[in-house]
């Protein structure tokens, strides 16, 4: 079965986990169900029932455009030469892909066709503050990930390829890192730059593992949905910009409201990009709190052996590897450090406790000594435009220096995975 096989009523199904935590509220009231669940309009910290259930139908939504393209150029076609005119058209327009199947083209109308909300000096601005935060937001982003490790959604995927545990751990997270640094470079999401065909190949490389996730004995659909959901992303868009602007403030930063909505708005258009279209996106701050409230009150806690081992192997992918030279070692001992410190100081210390996790003091401490820097500079950088370039100048020459080092002369290449661990 492939995902264009599924039947137009799977657009409104919600899936036996989602369902379950709907009846689970509904037994608790004595409110009647409406629509299969009950009023939650009373609920505090929770969406309007609509905004529920256009995130629990989320769960069954994908990316039809993208998908159509893979399913011509790759997997029907030859996918050498699918790769192929993939690279021509981000390199030079779909116009310079000769015979370019309708697919493709349809494909490229929409990532160059602007969205009707977009506004691209927000977008510029939401990328200006989130990259300020230097590479301490990738730390934040890869341990509050791990947060959402004890979900079958999020970690049936990644244990199957096995690309986020053990040795294989760094390279998978230093691609998100690419990632992340592509899209937010200056102009990093206007025709032609990097992060713009970061964000194609990222999508397309998630229809890949969409479709043939799909097809594993061991994904449940019925209870998990589709593997990689428009639900699913969504989240991890709400994750780089509303809550890496409410969680950096342990670091000493300090966004603004306005600041944190810039971001919301950048992410979202990565997010379109990307084919990340959701049924309903927070326009504001409480919406976005409230989506991430019942996105964690949800939780089932299902994946428990794969999601330790994910959640273990995240702090020790960053160990200093043997047989490096001296200069290097002593960065990556540094750099280890700072790692093991960041995923103590901003996971809750109940969670660390529960797996076994590298002992992180005293570096634990080290977050909390950046704090009066962080906040001091930050504060200035709201007041002194000169300031605020120079803040972005050393975050990015920061950012790129830790990529380097990490990687070395390696690059991302954001290709799916080959084979399945089982």
């Amino acid at each position: 079965m492939t995902v264009e096989d599924y039947s137009p009523a799977e657009a409104d199904q919600i899936s036996t986990d989602f369902q379950a935590f709907l009846d689970n509220r509904s037994r608790r009231s004595d409110q009647p169900k409406r629509r299969g669940i009950k009023s939650f309009s009373s609920a505090i910290g929770l969406p309007s029932d609509e905004h529920i259930l256009d995130f629990a139908h989320g769960y069954y939504d994908a990316d039809p455009v993208a998908e159509a393209f893979v399913k011509d150029a790759y997997i029907d076609g030859n996918s050498s030469q699918g790769r192929a005119m993939l690279d021509q058209a981000l390199a030079h327009g779909i116009e310079s892909v000769p015979d370019a199947p309708a697919s493709m083209v349809r494909l490229f109308q929409e990532l160059e066709k602007d969205p009707p909300w977009v506004d691209h000096d927000l977008v510029e601005r939401g990328a200006f503050l989130f990259r300020r935060y230097g590479p301490a937001v990738f730390s934040f982003n890869g341990v509050g990930t791990l947060l959402a490790y004890t979900e079958d959604p999020i970690v049936k995927p990644l244990s199957m390829t096995g690309k986020y545990a053990g040795d294989a751990a760094l390279n998978r997270f230093m691609e998100t890192a690419r990632f992340w640094i592509d899209v937010s470079d200056p102009d990093g999401t206007k025709p032609g730059a990097p992060g713009r065909a970061t964000a194609m190949r990222v999508r397309v490389m998630h229809v890949f593992l969409r479709q043939r996730i799909t097809r594993h004995p061991q994904w449940n659909l019925a209870a998990w949905g589709k593997p990689i959901s428009q639900a699913e992303a969504t989240i991890t868009l709400l994750a780089g910009g509303f809550a890496t602007g409410l969680g950096m403030h342990k670091l000493g930063y300090r966004s603004t409201t306005a600041d944190t909505l810039a971001m919301m708005h950048f992410w979202r258009y990565v997010g379109h990009l990307m084919g990340v279209q959701p049924r309903w996106y927070p326009a504001d701050l409480p919406e976005a709190g409230q989506l991430m409230t019942l996105y964690f009150t949800k939780r089932t806690f299902g994946a428990i052996e794969d999601g330790r081992e994910l959640i273990e192997s995240y702090p020790r992918a960053f160990a200093p590897k043997p047989g490096t030279a001296r200069r290097k070692a002593i960065r990556d001992q540094f750099n280890y450090r700072i790692q093991l410190g960041y995923t103590r100081y901003f996971l809750p210390g109940q969670f660390y406790k529960s797996y076994d996790m590298p002992n992180p003091w005293p570096w634990a401490l080290l977050p909390l000594l950046q704090i009066p820097i962080n906040l001091t500079i930050d504060l200035l950088a709201h007041r002194s435009g000169r300031i605020a370039r120079l803040q972005d100048r050393y975050a990015r020459w920061r950012r790129n220096t830790w990529f380097r080092n990490e990687m070395g002369d390696h690059d991302a290449h954001f290709k799916a995975a080959e084979t399945f661990r089982r």
